[in-house]
C-alpha cells in the first residue's frame, strides 16, 4: 500500500513537455509511480482539474536566516515553493568570526533581517549543520558569499587583497564547497564586492571548478554600466571555465530601457562559444535593496558604522549631494536617472520612522524640509544603515523579455522584512507568473512557466533527483488550480497569500492541505549534488 496517492490531475512533469491526465504513487519520500494507478493507499488527495507539478525551486532569495526565524517557511509554501537558495548576492550570516561579527551584521541585517538570538556558527559548514539539524517545512541550500568572506578576512578596506588575503578567501570558499555549497555567489553593486577588481575574483573563482561549483553574480551595473558589467562576468567565467549564472537580470533606468535584448545577445554569444550561462528573473518592474546601495560605492569604507559617522562631515555630505546629482562613469547612479520618488521605504527599525514605510524619498524630503540626499543620509543615521526599500526602475516590456528567454529561470528574490511593507514578490512571484505571464499575457505556456520553476533550477543548482515528475524522484510536488492561481500581494498591502495553491508536498509529506499548513516540517538541508539526471 502507497502512502499517498494524488489521483485524477493534469501531470505537467517539469520537462517541459504537454500535460498528461494521470496519477501519482508516493511512497517512502519519493515518487514510486506515475499513471493510472490502481493501487490503494493510506492518504488519496482528488487533484480534479488540477494541475499536479514538482514543487517549484525559488533559486535566488535572501531567507538565511527566515528559514531558523520562522521554519514553517509559510510565506514560500503558500507559494508552491519547496525549495529555497540562498547565500546570493554575496550576503550571508556565514563565515561569522569575532572580529568582524558587527560588521557583518550590518552588513547583511537590512537584506537577511535581524535577529533576536545570536547567532552559533563560524564557518559556512557550521551555518549548514545549523539548518540541517533545524525542524524546517522547506528544503535549503546555500552559496558562498563573497562579501561574507571578504568582510571576515579583510572588513570593509577598499583595496586589492594581499597574497596571504587572496589565500585565506580561498580557503574559506573551498570549506564551504566541501561542506555541500552549491557554488560562489558575488554581490559586485555591494561594497566590498564593489571593491573587488575582475582578476581578484577570477582568482577566488579558480576553486569552483574542482568541486563543480557554479558562479551567480549581482553584476556591478544593471544601469548604464549594463553591458559591461555583464562582459565583466562573462570575461571571469570564460577564463576560469566555471559555470555562470547572472541574478536577476534586468535594465534599469528609463534611458537603459531596451537594453536587455543586447544584454541577452551577449548571453548567447557567450554560450555559442561553448560557456554555461544562464540568467534569472523576477515577474516585477521594481527591485528591492538596502538603501546605503543608492550611495557611492566609496561611502561605505569601513563599514556602516564609520558610514554613518562621516555623514556628520558637511564636506562628506556635500560630496555626497554633488555625485548623486550627476550622471557617473565608474558606478551606476541610477536616481540621478529615475528620481527619488521612485525609491520607496519598505522597512525602518524605529518605531519614530515607521510611518514612513510606503513613501518615497522626495515625498519624505518635502515633509522634513530637506534637500533628498540630506533626508537619506539622515534616515541612515537614525536607523542605523538598517533600511531597505522597493525601487521602481525597469520597464515591463523588458522583464517580459527575460522571462520569455529560454535560458532564465524564475526566482524571488525575496528579502526577510519583519516590519513595514515588503516587496509583494516575496508573497507573490510564483503565482504571478501564472496569472500574468501565462493566463493573461501568454508570454509562457503553463508547461514552459512549470520547467522554468523546476527542472532547469534544480539541474542549475545541482539539487539531486528533484524538479520531476518520475518515479525515483524525491515527492517535492504542487497541486494548484491553473485558473484560479494569482498573486494577491500588492506594493500598498503585499502581505498577502496567493490563491489557487491547495496542495504542497516536501519530501513526501503534506505540509499545505487545502491551503492550510499543516505544521509539518519534512525540509532538509540540500547539500550540492554534482550528478544530476538531465531529462
Amino acid at each position: 500500500m502507497l502512502d499517498l496517492i494524488i489521483k485524477n490531475g493534469k501531470i505537467v512533469d517539469g520537462t517541459g513537455n504537454p500535460w498528461l491526465a494521470g496519477d501519482v504513487g508516493i511512497q517512502q519520500g519519493a515518487i514510486v509511480a506515475v499513471g493510472q494507478l490502481s493501487q490503494e493507499a493510506h492518504r488519496t488527495i482528488d487533484a480534479h482539474g488540477q494541475v499536479i507539478a514538482p514543487g517549484f525551486i525559488d533559486g535566488h532569495c535572501h531567507s538565511d536566516l527566515m528559514i531558523l526565524d520562522y521554519p514553517n517557511s509559510e510565506i514560500k509554501l503558500q507559494q508552491g515553493v519547496t525549495t529555497e537558495v540562498v547565500g546570493n548576492c554575496g550576503l550571508a550570516p556565514a563565515p561569522f568570526f569575532p572580529e568582524t561579527a558587527s560588521l557583518l551584521q550590518t552588513y547583511v541585517e537590512p537584506i537577511l533581517g535581524k535577529t533576536s538570538w545570536e547567532w552559533p556558527w563560524n564557518t559556512v559548514e557550521q551555518y549548514m549543520q545549523t539548518v540541517a539539524k533545524a525542524s524546517i517545512s522547506e528544503n535549503i541550500a546555500t552559496y558562498v558569499a563573497h562579501g561574507a568572506l571578504r568582510i571576515a578576512v579583510m572588513g570593509f578596506a577598499n583595496r586589492p587583497a594581499t597574497r596571504e588575503e587572496l589565500d585565506r578567501m580561498k580557503g574559506l570558499l573551498e570549506e564551504g564547497l566541501r561542506a555541500g555549497a552549491i557554488g560562489f555567489s558575488i554581490g559586485l553593486l555591494y561594497a566590498p564586492g564593489s571593491y573587488t577588481s575582475r582578476e581578484e575574483i577570477a582568482e577566488l573563482c579558480s576553486v569552483l571548478p574542482q568541486y563543480n561549483g557554479l558562479f551567480s553574480t549581482h553584476i556591478r551595473g544593471e544601469g548604464n554600466n549594463l553591458i559591461p558589467s555583464i562582459k565583466e562576468v562573462i570575461w571571469i567565467a570564460e577564463k576560469t571555465g566555471v559555470s555562470l549564472h547572472i541574478s536577476h537580470l534586468k535594465a534599469a533606468g528609463k534611458a537603459n530601457w531596451g537594453k536587455i535584448l543586447e544584454a541577452l545577445e551577449l548571453v548567447e554569444e557567450a554560450r555559442g562559444r561553448g560557456m554555461d550561462v544562464t540568467v534569472d528573473v523576477y515577474p516585477y518592474n521594481a527591485g528591492s535593496t538596502m538603501l546605503t546601495t543608492v550611495l557611492p560605492p566609496w561611502v561605505l569604507e569601513g563599514g556602516i558604522e564609520c558610514t554613518l559617522d562621516a555623514f556628520r562631515d558637511p564636506q562628506m555630505r556635500r560630496r555626497v549631494r554633488e555625485e548623486l546629482g550627476s550622471e557617473q562613469k565608474d558606478w551606476d547612479n541610477l536616481v540621478y536617472s529615475t528620481g527619488w520618488s521612485s525609491v520607496i521605504i519598505s522597512s525602518v527599525q524605529t518605531a519614530a520612522n515607521r510611518h514612513l514605510e510606503g513613501k518615497h524619498i522626495e515625498e519624505i524630503s518635502e515633509l522634513r524640509g530637506q534637500h533628498p540626499v540630506d533626508c537619506v543620509m539622515d534616515l541612515l543615521i537614525e536607523e542605523g544603515g538598517k533600511i531597505s526599500i522597493v525601487y521602481f526602475h525597469m520597464s515591463d516590456t523588458d522583464v517580459k523579455e527575460v522571462i520569455r528567454y529560454e535560458k532564465s529561470l524564475i526566482a524571488s528574490d525575496s528579502l526577510h522584512c519583519e516590519t513595514g511593507k515588503p516587496h509583494p514578490r516575496l508573497y507573490g512571484s510564483f503565482p504571478r507568473i501564472f496569472a500574468k505571464y501565462v493566463r493573461e499575457e501568454k508570454t509562457l505556456s503553463l508547461e514552459q512557466a512549470v520547467r522554468k520553476m523546476t527542472s532547469f533550477p534544480v539541474q542549475r543548482f545541482k539539487l539531486g533527483k528533484r524538479g520531476l515528475i518520475v518515479p525515483g524522484y524525491i515527492a517535492d510536488i504542487v497541486v494548484f488550480d491553473p485558473d484560479t492561481i494569482s498573486d494577491t500581494a500588492t506594493y500598498q498591502d503585499p502581505r498577502q497569500y496567493p490563491t489557487g495553491i491547495s496542495q504542497v508536498i516536501v519530501n513526501g509529506e503534506i505540509t499545505l492541505a487545502n491551503g492550510q499548513h499543516t505544521q509539518a516540517r519534512p525540509g532538509a538541508f540540500i547539500p550540492a549534488q554534482h550528478q544530476c539526471c538531465n531529462h
